[in-house]
């Protein structure tokens, strides 16, 4: 670093810099900034506007009929009119704003003012600006539509700015969105956090302009410059333009961005880096999480009360020795650091050997993702070996960081000291919500009412007889609480000692029902099942060509049939315009797709959505009907997918003849311990720990599904259940 780039101030926080020290700022660039997203996200759906026939109309439209409207409408003041243009032409006026300089050059050349664009936040508002907009450019231009109606090579050459200029910088903006896509960054505590380290950015980068390197923007300052350069009035009003900034789509050095670093943690004693805002360019930044998680505009899921949501947050931890006197300082060969969850993983443990800690930079330990409902996270310093602990370790000291606290906290972070020498700053992003899971495990066959058979149930109803018999299966979610309890309809009549048993009923009358909520235990492990019917599954004749067919009560035919043993074909078919097509495709497919790690593919369905934003489809749910266990989106509905998972585990058993997926097992059996090694609590995208149970459970479904130890499956059943012959016979025919 030359000797420029060395700031002269004591370090101080960002919060304690004057407000006389930062640049103000005229635009609510929190409003903006959430703003942008949505409309990038529309710019990514919208698939015909990235045609190059489309683009350079869109371009000739910009620079012959909306900049000269914009100029006109434009009074002395500069106030921009409260317009909005369609679509293509607000994507192409964005990309040009992307380059102040050019833009401002652009616009004073030919209407001898800058053009400012309207700050517009409001949906309501919106709508009304557009609609006042077509009726100006309609009288405007009555031979020209509002929209763009381009869908030939039909080029048109512009005599203002050559077409490919402008038609090069769009391009190469055309993934802008994948940069703000996760969820988190939506939530308006991140994007207050993001405008207060914006304005840390301009403070260092005005500071030090005559560097020699280059600033590098983290993720969240990109997206705070991006959007304040798209308001050029209000940009050229707050402040002279970064020139020796990276903008999106440009390479980074290494040189730079350490540079850039180092800056920021000398003048404000922070990292640089923390959770949700990785710079650009750098080692691992702005890589996807290794998990599905995208923005969740609906859930449907919200009418199920027993169904609570799951919320993701990102983690991350860097750690510096403080430094010490020579006096002080100590053999730390046998210290490390341990990090661990306060709930739901607590098995899992991360450590870090003190030594390899640098006591001149920050260093990051730990980066993550894991739920809410982890609670926090504990960091220890301990000690190998000594006398009381033979080979574990001795705790020297630790610090507990709580989610909660840390949503309450500037910037999302805090900052703590370990052991008197190491602190230690932890930063997470908002939770955001993630897809459900859900798995359905064995439990105790019930009667037509609901009721388990069982003694107990029995002499509460004074030894009358418990007519029908389901097979029964409960529904737990990812924190192995109860939310439905699923039943498929076996044997009709009752159980007498030394006279009458069940008999299976009619093939068609054998139907799957779902009911919402846990179950009413009576005594023990003995209840009735919830009184609520949400969904049902009833079985068909199939047509020709198929195996199976059911009828479902969320309006949906499904067709089955098995080209192999491992292979099925399926289809979807519905009773309701919901906009959407739907497809079933054997294993794990797009995103849950597996190349790295391979395994097996028996099991898993890909539920896959055909719309107009997504033609080439878009994957909203896993399934594994083998292990009985579904991860969907909040938009898919819960009872559709539970109801998919049965129908198919029912079908692949009934076709090859046998206990494919465990349905003839009549009780609960062992579990995890809750809050152990709860799946989905934790994924860790980096090397951190090898265990399958940080990873997606669809990587390893089949070790992170198993249950604890060695279950023993009783096959002494009592005589009022009754025995396999009913079960196999209703099962396998």
């Amino acid at each position: 670093m030359s000797g420029s780039d060395q700031p002269s101030a004591s370090p101080r926080s960002l919060s304690e810099v004057s407000e006389e020290e930062l640049v103000r700022l005229s635009l609510d660039l929190v409003a903006a900034a959430r703003q942008n997203i949505g409309f990038l996200r529309d710019v990514a759906e919208s698939h015909w506007l990235h045609h190059t026939p489309v683009l350079v109309e869109s371009i000739r439209r910009y620079h012959e009929l909306w900049m000269p409207m914009m100029s006109d409408l434009t009074p002395e003041s500069g106030k921009p009119p409260m317009i909005l243009p369609s679509l293509d032409i607000e994507w192409v006026w964005f990309c040009h704003t992307l380059n102040p300089v050019t833009y401002r050059q652009y616009c004073e050349s030919r209407f001898s003012k800058l053009i400012g664009k309207p700050a517009i936040f409001n949906q309501e508002n919106k709508d009304y600006a557009l609609e006042r907009c077509r009726e100006i450019w309609i009288a405007k231009y009555p031979s020209e539509p509002f929209e763009n109606e381009s869908d030939s090579g039909d080029f048109h050459e512009s005599k203002i700015l050559p077409a490919d200029h402008l038609l090069g910088e769009v391009s190469k903006q055309r993934c802008l969105f994948t940069m703000f896509s996760k969820p988190y960054m939506l939530e308006l505590v991140y994007l207050i956090a993001a405008k207060n380290r914006y304005k840390g950015f301009l403070f260092i980068s005005q500071k030090f302009a005559d560097s020699n390197s280059s600033f590098v923007p983290t993720s969240d300052i990109l997206l705070m410059w991006i959007t304040h350069k798209s308001y050029p009035t209000a940009y050229t009003m707050d402040g002279k333009e970064m020139e020796k900034v990276v903008g999106s789509g440009e390479s980074v050095k290494e040189e730079d961005l350490e540079v850039t670093k180092k800056l920021w943690e000398k003048v404000f004693d922070q990292p640089y880096e923390k959770a949700g805002c990785s710079a650009i360019g750098g080692a691992g930044g702005l890589n996807p999480p290794p998990l599905h998680w995208e923005v969740t505009d609906t859930d449907v899921n919200v009418k199920y009360r027993p169904l609570l949501p799951r919320f993701l947050l990102e983690v991350n931890v860097l750690v510096k020795q403080i430094p010490m006197m020579k006096t002080l300082q100590m053999d730390v060969s046998k210290e490390f650091l341990r990090f661990q969850f306060l709930r739901c993983h607590r098995d899992l443990k991360i450590n870090n050997p003190i030594s390899t800690l640098p006591s001149n930079s920050w260093q990051k330990l730990v980066n993550l993702y894991c739920e809410f409902g982890t609670k926090g996270m504990m960091v220890e310093l301990r000690r190998k070996g000594g006398v009381a602990c033979m080979n574990g370790s001795k705790l020297l000291d630790s610090k507990t960081f709580m989610w909660n606290e840390l949503l309450r906290a500037t910037s999302i972070t805090l900052d703590g000291v370990v052991g008197q020498r190491m602190r230690v700053v932890v930063s997470i992003t908002p939770p955001a919500q993630a897809p459900y899971l859900l798995k359905s495990v064995p439990d105790r066959v019930t009667d037509d009412s609901g009721a388990m058979v069982s003694e107990v149930i029995l002499k509460m109803n004074q030894y009358r007889p418990q007519e029908g018999r389901w097979l029964s299966r409960t529904v737990l979610d990812h924190a192995g609480r109860e939310c439905f309890v699923i039943r498929m309809r076996v044997g009709g009549g009752f159980w007498r000692r030394g006279g009458n048993k069940p008999t299976v009923v009619k093939w068609e009358d054998r139907c799957i029902e779902i009911r919402e909520g846990s179950w009413l235990y009576v005594a023990g492990s003995i209840g009735r099942a919830p009184e609520k019917v949400i969904g049902t599954a009833t079985p068909k004749k199939a047509s020709q060509g198929w195996q199976a067919q059911w009828s479902l009560s969320t309006g949906h035919e499904l067709f089955m049939r098995l080209e192999s043993s491992t292979v099925m074909d399926f289809d979807l078919k519905t009773t309701s315009s919901t906009g959407s097509q739907v497809r079933l495709l054997n294993g794990r497919q797009m995103q849950y797709c597996d190349d790295e790690n391979g395994g097996d593919e028996e099991g898993f369905v890909t539920l896959v959505r055909f719309t107009e934003e997504n033609p080439s489809g878009r994957a909203t749910g896993l399934l594994n009907w083998k292990l009985s266990s579904v991860e969907f989106l909040p938009e898919e509905d819960t009872v559709f997918m539970l109801l998919l998972n049965m129908v198919i585990l029912r079908s692949v058993t009934e076709i090859r003849r046998e206990d494919v997926g465990g349905l003839l097992i009549r009780r609960r059996l062992k579990e995890a311990r809750h809050g152990a090694r709860d799946w989905g609590s934790v994924i860790v995208p980096e090397s951190l720990v090898k265990s399958v149970y940080v990873k997606p459970w669809y990587w390893n479904a089949e070790s992170v599904m198993a249950r604890e130890g060695v279950d023993y499956v009783t096959k002494s059943y009592s005589a009022e259940e009754c025995g396999d012959e009913l079960y196999k016979q209703a099962l396998f025919g």
